[in-house]
């Protein structure tokens, strides 16, 4: 570079304003002994974390001119690079990728006969909550659709302090004591020797586990089910799984067990639908959080409890202690306490998705926990990693994790320490009177623990009620519908047939045989075993439970089709009205509609208007939304026909159950073209979108399903029998 001709003169830009709020003059200034250009910004100065103003922040100090060593004297080098080095924190063994939003939980009324919990006190009350949603197996980097139990994670700041419901969408788990959680986890995590497959259950280390440890039968079920591939974080339950207690102020207790159901109804995706959706974007269910968020769609969902005393716990089959267990709804109803309305997403999210602590032991007065292993071990556990992934025990004090109300302690000191003791006062009890004194216990407001009576010699065992491992796990197959069923069938034959070693394979349909024989050979059939081998000896027989409707997602339809979306694949002569009816009437049902077209530029349609496109058809395959509608003249059905992406978009949408709806000839040669044969599941959109959204009230034609045609001995009118 010259440097002997003359620097330019600064050039006036426009007048942005700072994040203030106030007026800032930006200018480009030469920095630097290169001469290189950089725009800077008057009013706004950049600093070091100590809040030295820093006068370059291109070039690293150099002794002996511009080709000079970098000197350890540089700290603006040396801070920058440090904490660039120490971004990244330990992230989450398990739950590692999750995300996060803001909202609110609304009381519906007085629950003060259940519990003396001050969430529950007023009716209309509004709560601050942080809710994480997450895959368990995968790492940070891993894809949203993976096959996965999912996060739910409810933070609740209320006025008693902090609340944390730190559960799942599914309501059960795979093992009865925590000690055994470690082996699980290290199961299921990529094998240690090849470092793969990642967030991924369909190997030999899982199902090895899984083989040898009969109590995880009735989860596999569950995560095996369409419950493992979630349409998105808005469609799905959230449980606590464990047994808790409520104390109302008399002293009274209940267990109950914990509900979040979603007022956007229950929906999954199919498992061939769930691998290109992580292809054509991993960050499927964070975008529609997102999106759904940003747009005012703000997600909602109902909390409710199960409620039952002693009295039932000692009469139920099984032992609600037992967290691989559940209480049939219909067994016992869930009573509504309230809502959850997420309304804001984050500002940032490493300081809050990544560094929010979500800890089981983290209760308030009136709520308190069950003698439930599996929750003892959790409620260690938490606190232990949470101090660990967030450098040391003041966790708490970072603000996405400290309460918003009142609270006084002598903690001190501590890695990052932001808050600590004023005054010579660091402990309790003390004499000293007034302001020096400090905080003070409070018998009649603070927290007690129920005063439960425990007898019996201290060993390590179980109860004899834990010992049936397969009674619920039929339940749960069994109150499926047909199309639910085969798609388990579906998901074992495939999880299975990653699995190398032919004896873990055979030892785990030895298990599925105590749940259901039929269902065995099915799977069995898939996998290509000659004969089903002998059943695994059980510690406690099966027995049949009645189904319980409430557990299968097809069983409980929507009622409409709000906060979906319908891509519209459109060409060059796409008739502009049939566009803008279709948007309205999904606007209004509350659902939106996405355009699709060759190019990002958009088509021109018949009356020579311009259609915008949100996507490309390359960018924006059908797996990724809801229903699909083909919009064409005859020029862009020509066209398309020759184009790949735009014959994959329809053959997908038909393989995937969705319903299609078309306008006109042209938009139908294309199905024909792609060699498709039309059904039901075919809309006309000539007399308007009327029709078409009805059926997309559905969902999805399950009679066009193909997995039925693997297995040809199944009835899918019928199903399974017990």
């Amino acid at each position: 570079m010259d440097h002997t001709k003359a620097k330019p003169k600064p050039k006036k830009l426009d007048t942005p304003k700072t994040a203030e709020g106030s007026a800032s003059q930006v200018h480009e200034q030469t920095v630097g002994d290169g001469g290189e250009t950089h725009q800077l910004v008057d009013g706004v100065v950049l600093t070091t974390a100590q809040g030295a103003p820093i006068g370059d922040g291109q070039n690293s100090l150099r002794a002996g001119g511009p080709r000079g060593p970098v000197t350890l004297s540089d700290f603006q080098l040396r801070e920058k690079i440090f904490h660039f080095d120490h971004e990244r924190i330990p992230e989450r063994v398990v739950h590692a990728r999750g995300y996060g939003a803001h909202g609110y939980f609304e009381t519906y009324e007085s629950a003060e006969d259940i519990t003396s919990a001050d969430v529950f006190a007023r009716a209309g009350e509004r709560t601050p909550a942080f809710v994480r949603f997450s895959t368990v197996a995968g790492s940070e980097g891993s894809a949203d659709l993976a096959r996965d139990v999912r996060g739910f994670a409810v933070k609740l700041y209320t006025q008693q302090g902090n609340w944390d419901i730190v559960g799942n969408n599914i309501p059960v788990f795979f093992v009865q004591d925590a000690l055994k959680f470690p082996d699980l986890v290290h199961a299921v995590k990529p094998e240690p020797d090849r470092g793969f497959p990642q967030a991924a259950s369909a190997h030999d280390n899982f199902w090895d586990f899984a083989s040898l440890m009969p109590e995880t039968t009735h989860m596999l079920f569950w995560v095996m089910s369409d419950r493992g591939l979630p349409r998105s974080f808005r469609f799905m339950e959230g449980f606590g799984v464990h047994t808790f207690r409520m104390i109302n102020p008399a002293g009274e207790s209940v267990f109950v067990k914990f509900h979040w159901k979603p007022r956007q109804a229950v929906q999954s995706v199919m498992w061939p639908e769930a691998v290109k959706i992580n292809g054509a974007d991993p960050d499927f269910h964070r975008r529609d959080l997102w999106n759904a968020i940003t747009s005012g769609d703000f997600p909602q969902w109902e909390l409710g409890v199960q409620i039952f005393n002693d009295a039932f716990a000692d009469s139920f089959e099984f032992d609600v202690l037992d967290a691989t267990k559940l209480i049939p709804e219909e067994l016992v109803p869930i009573r509504p306490l309230g809502r959850l309305v997420l309304d804001r997403v984050v500002d940032n999210f490493f300081a809050e998705t990544e560094q929010v602590a979500f800890c089981t032991q983290n209760i308030v007065p009136g709520i308190d926990f069950s003698n439930d292993p599996l929750l003892a071990g959790r409620n260690f556990s938490y606190l232990d990693t949470q101090t660990k992934r967030l450098g040391g025990p003041n966790f708490t004090q970072l603000p996405i994790n400290s309460p918003k109300c009142p609270f006084a302690n002598f903690q001190q000191d501590g890695h990052m320490a932001m808050r600590n003791p004023v005054g010579r006062v660091n402990y309790e009890p003390n004499s000293w009177t007034g302001v020096d004194a400090g905080p003070r216990e409070d018998p009649l407001s603070g927290f007690t623990s129920f005063s439960a009576e425990e007898s019996g010699p201290q060993r390590r065992a179980r109860p004899t009620k834990f010992a049936d491992h397969y009674s619920q796990a039929r339940q749960f197959l069994m109150s499926q519908t047909p199309v639910e069923q085969i798609h388990i069938v579906d998901a074992f034959v495939f999880e299975l047939s990653k699995v190398a070693t032919p004896a873990i394979r055979e030892r785990m349909v030895a298990n599925l045989i105590n749940v259901s024989q039929e269902f065995a050979q099915l799977v069995a059939d898939g996998l290509g075993l000659v004969e089903l081998p002998q059943p695994t000896v059980v510690a406690a027989p099966p027995y049949d439970l009645e189904p319980s409707p409430a557990l299968s997602i097809l069983a409980n339809p929507l009622s409409d089709f709000s906060g979906r979306k319908v891509a519209a694949l459109v060409s060059d002569g796409c008739d502009a009205s049939t566009i803008n009816a279709l948007r309205n009437a999904l606007m209004e049902e509350g659902a939106t509609l996405e355009i699709v077209a060759q190019k990002i530029g958009g088509v021109i349609a018949s009356d020579g208007s311009l259609v915008l496109a949100d996507t490309t058809v390359s960018g924006g395959p059908s797996v990724v939304f809801d229903a699909v509608v083909i919009c064409l003249s005859t020029a862009g059905a020509e066209e398309l026909a020759s184009v790949s992406a735009a014959l994959e978009f329809v053959r997908d949408a038909h393989a995937h159950c969705k319903y299609v709806g078309y306008d006109g000839e042209p938009s139908l040669a294309l199905v024909n073209l792609a060699g498709l044969v039309t059904d039901s599941g075919y809309i006309d959109l000539s007399s308007g979108p009327e029709q078409f959204l009805t059926q997309c009230r559905g969902l999805r034609l399950w009679e066009r399903d193909a997995t039925f045609q693997r297995y040809p001995s199944f009835d899918p009118t019928t199903g399974l029998q017990i």
